[in-house]
C-alpha cells in the first residue's frame, strides 16, 4: 500500500462516515489482499469507488478514465493506485494503449493485490437503480493476468453492489453488497480453445452478480414507479420516506423484491397504477409539497419537539462549526454547482473538496488552541479532529430549523383533498401489489 493511499483512505473513512448516516456492509471480503477483480455498479460516479475502497478491507488499484491522467495528476493519481483506461472517445490507439495498462493490471494481480472496475463504463445523469450492460473489460483483465503469470497463482472476480438511499444527500444511508467469487482458472481449459466465447459467457455471468447485489429495474421507464411505490409504503431505500424501525438491510431487500416484482409483470397491467401515482407525485410538487408532508399530516406524526431538543442541546457546537465550516463549506456548494453541470457529481466533489478545504484551513487552530490555553499540541491536534463533528452539527442544526419551520406551516394548512388523494391511491395499490410487498 502507497503511503498517500493510506493517507487518503483514512482521510475518506473519517468525511464519508460523517456524510452517510448508515453503512451496512453485506457479505464483505475479510481479506486485504486477494488477487480479485471487483467489478462494481456505477450509479453515483466518482462516489463510487470512495465508498468501495474505505467501507471494505481488500487493498484496490482503480481503473480510471485516462483523460484526468496529465503529466501534473499522473504522479498523484499512481500515488492513490489509479490506473487509466483508454475509451475510443479519448483519440487514441485504445488497443495499444489498453495493452500497456492490462500488463499494468497483471503485475497488479501478480502482487496479490486486487483491481476495482465498474463495468457498465458511466454513470447516467440522473440517480437510477439499475443496471446497464457490463462491459467485457474486466474478465479479459482477469485472463490477461492469468497467462502473464503461466497460469501459476489464482485470480479471482467477483460482483460488487453499492446501494445509496441518496447518494447526493449527506446524512443519507448506504449498503455495500459482495458477491460470491469466481475462480478464473477453473476455465482455463474452456478459455484456450474458445477465449471469446468463455470471455462473453463469464461476463454475462458477472453482470448477473452485480444485479443481484442491487436494485435492478430492468425498464427504466419503470424506475421512477418503483421509487414512488417506495416512498408511499414507506419500506424501501428512499431517502427521506421510510420507517426508522426497519432496519437498513430489510429496506435494501424490500427494495429488489419490488424491482424484481415489478420486472416481472406486463407494462400494460402496470400502466393504471403507474399513470395515478404519477398524477399525484405531479400535484404535490406543484404544490410544494412531499408525501412525507402528507404522511405526516395525515398521521399526526411530528417531530417538531424533538428536532427543537436536538438544536438547542447542539448550539454551542453549531456556533463552533459555523465558525469553522460555513465559509469554506458556501464557497465549494457554489464553485460545484457552477463549474459541474452533471448533479450526480455535486455529493462526492463537494465532500471531497470540503475536506482538503477545511483541513487545509483549519490547521492554524491547532497552534492557535495550543498557545490560548498553554497546553499541549495533542490537545489542539484532537481539537482539530473535531472540526468535521462541528461541521456536521452545524449541517443537522440548519436541517432540523427547516423541518421545524416547515411542520410548522403544514400543521396550518389544509390539505385534505391531497390526504384523499393520496388514500385512492394506496387503494390501488393494495388491489395491485402482492400482499407481502404493501
Amino acid at each position: 500500500m502507497r503511503p498517500l493511499y493510506l493517507f487518503v483512505w483514512w482521510c475518506l473513512s473519517y468525511s464519508l462516515r460523517l456524510f452517510y448516516r448508515r453503512i451496512k456492509l453485506v457479505n464483505p471480503p475479510k481479506s486485504f489482499f486477494g488477487r480479485t477483480i471487483y467489478v462494481s455498479n456505477h450509479a453515483a460516479s466518482f462516489m463510487d469507488p470512495l465508498v468501495v475502497a474505505c467501507f471494505r478491507k481488500p487493498i484496490v488499484f482503480f481503473m480510471t478514465r485516462s483523460d484526468v491522467f496529465t503529466p501534473l495528476s499522473r504522479p498523484l493519481l499512481w500515488s492513490v493506485h489509479m490506473l487509466p483506461i483508454y475509451r475510443q472517445l479519448d483519440g487514441v490507439n485504445t488497443k495499444e494503449k489498453n495493452a500497456e495498462v492490462f500488463q499494468e493490471c497483471s503485475k497488479v494481480l501478480k502482487g496479490n493485490r486486487n483491481l476495482l472496475i465498474f463495468g457498465e463504463g458511466f454513470t447516467d445523469d440522473v440517480f437510477v437503480r439499475r443496471l446497464k450492460p457490463i462491459k467485457k473489460g474486466a474478465v479479459r483483465i482477469g485472463f490477461s493476468a492469468l497467462e502473464y503469470m503461466n497460469w501459476s497463482e489464482k485470480v479471482y472476480i467477483a460482483g460488487v453492489g453499492c446501494n445509496y438511499t441518496e447518494p447526493n444527500r449527506m446524512r443519507s444511508d448506504l449498503l455495500i453488497s459482495t458477491s460470491e467469487s469466481i475462480c478464473l482458472n477453473d476455465y482455463r481449459s474452456d478459455y484456450e480453445t474458445n477465449p471469446n466465447k468463455v470471455i462473453s459467457e463469464l461476463t454475462i455471468r458477472v453482470e448477473k452478480l452485480i444485479q443481484s447485489q442491487i436494485t435492478h429495474v430492468a425498464n427504466p421507464h419503470l424506475t421512477e414507479l418503483h421509487e414512488e411505490i417506495m416512498i408511499l409504503t414507506r419500506k424501501g431505500m428512499n431517502s427521506i420516506c421510510y420507517d426508522d424501525k426497519i432496519d437498513l438491510t430489510s429496506r435494501f431487500r424490500y427494495s429488489q423484491k419490488l424491482a424484481n416484482w415489478i420486472n416481472n409483470e406486463s407494462t400494460e397491467y402496470l400502466e393504471p397504477l403507474k399513470e395515478q401515482s404519477r398524477y399525484y407525485f405531479e400535484s404535490l410538487k406543484k404544490e410544494n409539497l412531499t408525501d412525507d408532508d402528507i404522511w405526516r399530516k395525515k398521521n399526526n406524526q411530528w417531530t417538531v419537539f424533538s428536532d427543537l431538543f436536538k438544536f438547542l442541546l447542539l448550539i454551542p457546537f453549531t456556533i463552533l462549526g459555523i465558525l469553522h465550516c460555513a465559509l469554506p463549506y458556501l464557497i465549494v456548494k457554489r464553485f460545484v454547482e457552477k463549474k459541474f453541470k452533471r448533479s450526480v457529481f455535486w455529493g462526492s466533489t463537494k465532500m471531497l473538496l470540503s475536506m482538503i478545504l477545511l483541513g487545509i484551513l483549519n490547521i492554524p487552530f491547532v497552534f492557535i488552541i495550543s498557545h490560548l490555553f498553554e497546553c499541549s499540541n495533542w490537545i489542539g491536534f484532537f481539537y482539530y479532529l473535531l472540526i468535521g463533528l462541528f461541521g456536521l452539527s452545524f449541517y443537522l442544526s440548519f436541517v432540523w430549523i427547516n423541518r421545524i419551520n416547515r411542520q410548522i406551516r403544514l400543521q396550518k394548512r389544509d390539505l385534505t383533498s391531497e390526504i384523499n388523494a393520496r388514500d385512492e391511491l394506496e387503494k390501488i395499490l393494495v388491489q395491485t401489489l402482492p400482499t407481502e410487498l404493501f
